[in-house]
């Protein structure tokens, strides 16, 4: 697994990186082929706070930790990707062998706000990918969104999957005139 460190604000030791190493290669049995991991480093009043985004297949898993040192954190996340993993077990095993999935999708950097748009605070622009509405979901459950917006494989059109407040999913299909 290819992984990319991203210390914020702070500097890490090697050991903890060759740390982090030895405990990612643990979730190299589920990936057939090379998965990519970012691990980033930050301090959030005076806690640690570590971040594992995981992509393979083009599914991502993402973990993140605030705890008392790195090395809690990291054993906190690697034990909630796990789970993430083995809670889908059977939808992603065909999904992570198979590589359903179109490519990763590419954020673009917020562009400056206007004046008149005070309130937009960020902005993400990525490729929709054609998926069902069950990939869509499990794609959200990943990544512990509330929606997931995604193109329709079948029909083509733009949707927006979502989680109701009484736990249930929701779909909404956006009509083209």
């Amino acid at each position: 697994m290819k992984i990319t460190f991203v210390c914020r604000q702070i500097t890490v030791k090697d050991d903890l990186k060759v740390l982090v190493d030895k405990k990612l290669s643990r979730l190299d049995k589920y990936f057939d082929r090379e998965g990519d991991a970012t691990v980033t480093f930050s301090k959030k009043r005076n806690r640690e706070v570590l971040e594992i985004t995981i992509s393979a297949a083009n599914t991502l898993f993402r973990s993140e930790v605030e705890d008392e040192s790195f090395q809690n954190a990291l054993d906190r996340s690697i034990d909630n990707i796990e789970r993430q993993i083995r809670k889908n077990k059977t939808r992603l095993a065909k999904r992570l062998r198979a590589g359903v999935f179109a490519e990763e999708p590419s954020y673009i950097p917020p562009e400056e706000p206007e004046e008149d748009t005070e309130f937009i605070i960020r902005t993400k622009s990525f490729q929709l990918k054609p998926m069902s509405a069950e990939e869509a979901i499990l794609q959200m459950n990943l990544l512990g969104h509330q929606f997931f917006m995604f193109e329709d494989q079948d029909s083509g059109e733009t949707c927006l999957v979502y989680t109701r407040k009484d736990g249930a999913y929701g779909l909404i299909v956006a009509e083209k005139k």
